[in-house]
């Protein structure tokens, strides 16, 4: 049984699937995706490994069957996650192409989309079995708001449609931002049209600041409510993913994951609009949500300004998989001081691992060594406890080693492959000519015993992705 911390009980819970067919285990899991008017972050991608990481071990260590939907945002963002100002696609596009039309924004929209798809490729991560475009659901969420609407769970003021979180005790159990402890200075705008400061945006009309909005749509509501405006409007953001997941995974899905800065107020809008349309409790059973990643004393974030790339992370001569073992090496409910220290010893650990899998592979079949893939498991299972988990594949390649038992590991490596996704047995390959040439003169600084060179040289080779290793008089090189 797999035990997971669930952010809405503050406890540890044992995870079962809400029904199964048979031998038919189905998981629905919801990872809210990215906004797409930016290259993607490292902090961003902990939130998306973390879900890639559960999903693989429900599949590899649980036989699940997981259907996981991880949106695009592609409209109604605005700045700051608020409910006033700019929409951050839309700002984008002012910027990069110096006016906001209807083709330039989903311009920008599918940019950065198709950057933020190589990225995951990069990084290893499973295709979603739905990827939805909130631009490609806005009837879904104007049937939502509708039902607000007429249950008097949302009202209309000059600007858009507003939800009543007034309406909805329990508002506030996920973050603990009870309606008590609000006020206009938390998170929340200063609308005097509000009936209660964290009363949220369900929908904008194209007034005011909103006026030349790019896109949008008829405005919901007006046969349910004559104080709703006609003309044209765009939904809020809390809006578009309760709308993407019900449409794709019904009313009550089994598992939600995304970072902690998504938990106030995304997440809490979430479950309050969704229980209040469905009538439904629990929206989700067992929420998880990855700590956020500092760089230096300061969170990783667009808006401070101190964000890494993937291709910030190629340039210091890492591959993205050595990032993706360095995040999933850390507990998920561990705030991360990201370090490039710390991805180079992430990159030494992964390339250990790579090459006891390579004398694993090469190493004749034996009987099973159980007890490792069991330690392994139950760590996994302990609220992915990868930290213990990568110890007990270190303490293994010690044993193998010490009793020269790599045979009875396959069986083990190829569980931890799939559950970890950044590891490959290394193999020998055809060298290109800068690689070939980089080695030459190392093994010419060696045969004069110019070390210092001879380091620099095998630091050269690493950066380009190939590993070095000295065997007496001869020098061995994999790609990694």
């Amino acid at each position: 049984m797999i035990t997971l911390y669930n952010s809405y009980s503050k406890q540890e819970e044992e995870f079962t699937p809400r029904r199964a067919r048979g031998d038919i285990l189905p998981v629905t899991m919801y990872t809210c995706g990215p906004t797409v008017y930016g290259r993607p972050h490292v902090g961003n991608y902990s939130s998306f490994l973390m879900a890639d990481l559960l999903r693989r071990w429900l599949e590899v260590g649980h036989g699940y069957q997981v259907t996981h939907v991880k949106n695009i945002t592609d409209v109604g963002h605005l700045v700051a996650d608020a409910d006033e100002g700019e929409d951050k696609v839309e700002k984008q596009a002012k910027e990069e192409f110096g006016e906001v039309t209807h083709d330039s924004v989903l311009s920008i929209a599918r940019k950065y989309e198709a950057e933020y798809l190589l990225d995951e490729e990069a990084l290893n991560m499973l295709e979603p079995a739905f990827r939805p475009h909130a631009t490609d659901y806005i009837d879904d969420m104007k049937t939502m708001i509708e039902d607000l609407l007429q249950k008097d769970h949302a009202y209309a003021t000059d600007d858009g449609i507003y939800f009543r979180v007034q309406s909805f005790p329990q508002y506030g159990a996920l973050s603990g931002n009870t309606l008590e402890n609000l006020d206009a200075g938390n998170r929340v705008q200063v609308n005097e049209q509000k009936q209660h400061p964290a009363d949220f945006a369900l929908w904008k009309f194209c007034v005011g600041i909103n006026e030349h909005h790019a896109l949008r749509w008829p405005n919901p509501g007006q046969a349910q409510n004559p104080s709703v405006a006609s003309g044209f409007g765009f939904p809020g953001w809390h809006i578009e993913c309760s709308a993407m997941s019900r449409s794709l995974l019904g009313d009550t899905i089994d598992i939600h994951t995304g970072g902690e800065d998504n938990i106030f107020p995304h997440h809490e809008c979430e479950i309050a609009q969704s229980e209040c349309v469905t009538g439904s409790h629990p929206f989700v059973r067992l929420w998880l949500h990855r700590r956020r990643i500092n760089l230096g004393d300061e969170k990783m974030s667009k808006s401070v300004g101190n964000v890494l790339t993937l291709d910030s992370i190629r340039e210091m001569g890492f591959d993205p998989l050595d990032l993706r073992y360095y995040l999933l090496s850390v507990h998920y409910r561990t705030q991360l001081k990201f370090t490039e220290k710390g991805l180079e010893d992430a990159r030494k650990a992964r390339r250990k691992i790579m090459e006891w899998m390579s004398e694993v592979e090469d190493a004749e079949d034996a009987e099973e060594a159980e007890e490792a893939e069991e330690a392994f498991r139950k760590a996994m299972d302990a609220d992915l406890n990868t930290p213990e988990a990568l110890a007990v594949i270190f303490d293994a390649m010690s044993a193998s080693r010490k009793n020269n038992t790599f045979g009875s590991y396959k069986k083990f490596v190829a569980v931890i492959t799939s559950t970890f996704g950044c590891f490959a047995v290394v193999a020998d390959v055809d060298l290109p000519e800068e690689v070939q040439k980089l080695l030459d003169l190392r093994a010419e600084a060696r045969k004069n015993k110019d070390y210092a060179q001879s380091d620099a040289l095998r630091d050269q080779l690493q950066a380009l992705g190939y590993e070095v290793r000295d065997v007496e008089s001869d020098q061995i090189v994999k790609k990694f």
